[in-house]
Order: C-alpha cells, then structure tokens, then sequence
C-alpha cells in the first residue's frame, strides 16, 4: 500500500481546538496538494482524516480532484500512532491518504519508515510504502 501521510493545513486560531477551520491559505495550500497528487497521476482509493475540523477540511480539498469524498476517522485523532494509521487504512486500497496532526506525523513517519522523525509543516506530506 502506498501510503501519503499529510498535516492538515494552517488552521485559525481559536476555541474550541476541534472546531479550528482552516485558513484561507491553508485551503489554498490543501487544494494544491490534492492538484498535486492528480497531476502526477497518483490515483487516490481513499482520504482518511482525523475527525477535528481542520483535518476534515484538508481531506475535502485534498479529496476533491480525485472525485472522494474523506472519511473521518476517530483513530486518526490527536493522540494517533503508526498502528492506529494502519489500522484505519488496512482494507482500503492501494493508495491511501491519511490526514492527521503533529507531533503525530513526525513520530507515525518514523514509526512505518524506521527513519529520523521528520519534520512535518502544516500541509506537509511524506509517502511511505507500506507493506
């Protein structure tokens, strides 16, 4: 499975966190990704996100270009590990994009790729291969 795992994009400051939307920027920089991904011909079989807002908008800007609608998940919440990661993408394709926070990112990336932890700026994404 060829995994891309992804920060959600600059959010808004704000209370409560889990309602924080994206800002205008980080749906711009969310929609070029998704543009992104579809130009180099990468075809998305699911976007699984976290279930915070600003993961879900990410995942919907990201999503669109290939024609999917993201599917919020709660074990992609603040909080997710490498395992969580695998278990909500196992049975869902070939090429699956997760959406979700950091420091999760950085530490779910060297999980799966038993590499440094990279660092992980909003709208950052890193593929991984999962066997």
């Amino acid at each position: 499975m060829q995994l891309y795992l992804v920060r959600h994009a600059e959010a808004a400051d704000g209370e409560p966190d889990e309602l924080r939307p994206l800002t205008p920027e980080g749906r711009r920089a969310a929609r070029e990704l998704g543009e992104r991904l579809a130009a180099d011909g990468i075809r998305l079989d699911a976007v699984l996100t976290s279930p915070l807002l600003r993961a879900r908008e990410t995942g919907a800007e990201l999503a669109r270009p290939a024609g999917l609608e993201p599917e919020a998940d709660e074990r992609l919440a603040p909080g997710a590990t490498a395992e969580d990661v695998r278990a909500a993408a196992d049975g869902r394709g070939e090429t699956v994009v997760v959406v979700g926070h950091q420091p999760d990112c950085g530490k779910i990336a060297a999980a799966l790729t038993g590499d440094e932890e990279p660092p992980f700026a909003p709208a950052a994404m890193l593929a991984i291969e999962l066997s």
